[in-house]
C-alpha cells in the first residue's frame, strides 16, 4: 500500500480505539481502559512514523525537481494540449500549484520541469 492508504488506515483505527476507549471508560472497565490506551499509544508512534516517512519522500521528490535544469510556466495553450506537451518533451515533470509538491515549492502557476529546454 501506499503511504497515504497506510496513514489513513492507522488513522481510522486510532479513531476506532478512541471511541472505544471512551465507552471502557463510561463502564469503568479499567482492564479495557489500560488496553486501548497502550493501543492508542502505539497508533500514534506509528502514525508520527509514517508522516515522517512521508515528509521525507515528499522533500526528496521536491529536491530532485529543483535540481532539474530547466523550469518554466505552462502556457494556457500548452495546458489545453498537456498529452502533446508531454509525448514532445522527453522527462517533463508537470506540477500544479495546488498540490502538495506544488505548495512547498511555492509556484503561482502550473510550471514544467525537464532536464533540457522546452
Amino acid at each position: 500500500m501506499s503511504l497515504k492508504q497506510d496513514l489513513q488506515q492507522l488513522h481510522n483505527r486510532l479513531d476506532k480505539a478512541k471511541r472505544k476507549l471512551d465507552a471502557a471508560r463510561g463502564r469503568n472497565d479499567n482492564q479495557m481502559i489500560s488496553r486501548f490506551t497502550d493501543e492508542i499509544s502505539n497508533l500514534e508512534k506509528q502514525v508520527t512514523s509514517l508522516k515522517g516517512k512521508q515528509q521525507y519522500e515528499d522533500s526528496k521528490e521536491k529536491k530532485r525537481l529543483q535540481d532539474m535544469p530547466f523550469s518554466r510556466e505552462i502556457t494556457k495553450a500548452e495546458q489545453a494540449d498537456i498529452g502533446k506537451l508531454k509525448k514532445s518533451v522527453r522527462g517533463i515533470v508537470i506540477v500544479h500549484p495546488l498540490t502538495k509538491i506544488g505548495k512547498e515549492l511555492r509556484l503561482d502557476a502550473m510550471t514544467g520541469f525537464a532536464p533540457k529546454e522546452f
